[in-house]
């Protein structure tokens, strides 16, 4: 009988420990989630919020370039669902930069800490400036009017706004722009002195030219493509600048009769006389002659490219 009771006992010992070991297993943390919304952010242009949504309340830890960033150290999350927290960041400089996000939760025993998946960040830059004077520039490609043929049909037959030329096509630039040192005035063969683009790979750079199309005026220049001499056949991306110079405008002066009173003190006594004299007088100011550059920086599957003819 004690043999038979000590066995009972040893059961019941081990069922004890099986129950304690199912407990311990359900008081284990979990591990929320915790995503990141990618903030586009554009550089000079301010602050870019960085969304993090979790599946639970909590507080956010936002980082850019692994530190934290200022201000967003423990954002905490709204209170219902969908829980989120916002960071307002102001990008330091252009570039690629890796955003990231550590969540805490409020309920810290039933979960854990989590890490979002970090964000290859690109901070953008505007597509131009005009970094060595107040000219804004425009420019385009368009395929040039004519195009005709077998390709014609899928490609175009010209006059088409498009950054995708087929080998043998003319790529043409249009350009247009204004001069905000003369008032915002449009540039023209007025003001401008010289006005060219320059292509990689071709020696010499084309000269842009000022004329009427269609009932408009704007600046043009051809690019002729295709594999006979002198015709540019680089596959790829066709790298270019624009280059406008405009034409330093003189002052405007002219000259004035003017009459000034002279009183004079002579044995104490007061004389008055009237002297003329001319003065030449500023009209309007000079305007220094200024420089304008436009060279894109869109990603390469967005700028203009030369494509090799299609197979058959």
């Amino acid at each position: 009988m004690k043999r038979l009771m000590s066995v009972v006992v040893a059961g019941v010992m081990a069922m004890g420990s099986i129950a304690v070991v199912g407990v311990s297993a359900a008081s284990a943390s979990t591990t929320p989630t915790i995503k990141l919304t990618d903030p586009k952010a554009i550089f000079g242009l301010g602050t870019a919020n960085i969304i993090a949504t979790t599946s639970v309340a909590g507080a956010v830890n936002f980082t850019a370039g692994g530190t934290t960033i200022t201000g967003c150290g423990a954002v905490a999350t709204s209170t219902v669902t969908p829980f989120l927290a916002t960071c307002q960041w102001t990008p330091a400089a252009a570039g690629a930069i890796s955003l990231g996000a550590t969540f805490t939760p409020t309920d810290a025993t039933d979960y854990a800490t989590a890490t979002a998946t970090p964000i290859a960040e690109i901070v953008a830059v505007p597509v131009q400036g005009t970094p060595s004077g107040p000219i804004a520039l425009y420019v385009d490609t368009i395929l040039a009017s004519g195009s005709t043929g077998a390709l014609a049909p899928a490609f175009g037959a010209g006059c088409e706004i498009t950054n995708e030329f087929i080998v043998g096509q003319t790529v043409v630039f249009r350009v247009y722009g204004n001069d905000f040192d003369l008032n915002g005035a449009p540039l023209t063969s007025l003001n401008v002195s010289s006005a060219t683009v320059t292509v990689s790979g071709v020696a010499t750079p084309l000269v842009l030219a000022y004329g009427s199309h269609s009932g408009v005026a704007f600046w043009t220049a051809a690019l002729a493509t295709g594999t006979a001499t002198g015709a540019y056949d680089t596959l790829g991306v066709i790298n270019y600048k624009v280059t406008v110079n405009t034409i330093a405008v003189p002052a405007v002066t002219k000259k004035v009769h003017l009459i000034k009173i002279v009183r004079t003190v002579r044995k104490g006594k007061v004389t008055t006389r009237r002297v003329s004299y001319v003065k030449t007088v500023v009209v309007t100011p000079a305007v220094p002659g200024a420089t304008g550059t436009f060279q894109s920086n869109f990603t390469p599957s967005s700028v203009a490219t030369l494509n090799a003819l299609p197979a058959a």
